[in-house]
């Protein structure tokens, strides 16, 4: 299969494709004697595997902890969950972050009139000296 067909089928991109072979988390691929790349069902399930990974937020160092552990046949099922354990921690946080910010945005707009008239309290808030959010 080509890079093309690979990536179709994994839902990457070609240029995704290359730079995960660039950074080493998908192997090089073999080349045809014309030198394009040829990827086989191995190559593919890799593929899917980091993609599903990567849409689940996870950093391309844990993608690249997460494989290494997928491939260890040896592996404990705790260093998975403890990586998994780290992200949903990570993922909380972020969360939480988002939701300051919407519950601020959601008050400054609550207090702007959005009438023709100048006076505005989000631009004025966001002018002040101090950090919005406090």
């Amino acid at each position: 299969m080509n890079i093309s067909q690979a990536a179709n089928v994994s839902g990457l991109t070609p240029r995704m494709i290359r730079h995960y072979e660039k950074i080493g988390l998908l192997p090089l691929a073999d080349r045809s004697p014309a030198g394009y790349r040829r990827f086989n069902e191995r190559d593919l399930h890799t593929l899917r595997f980091i993609q599903r990974a990567r849409s689940l937020g996870f950093s391309m160092e844990e993608v690249g902890q997460l494989l290494a552990l997928w491939q260890d046949r040896e592996r404990s099922s705790a260093e998975v969950k403890a990586l998994a354990d780290r992200h949903l921690q990570d993922l909380d946080e972020k969360i939480a972050g988002l939701q300051g910010m919407r519950d601020t945005l959601a008050e400054l707009a609550t207090c702007c009139r959005g009438d023709h008239r100048p006076n505005c309290p989000i631009l004025a808030r966001l002018a002040e000296d101090q950090p919005v959010n406090e």
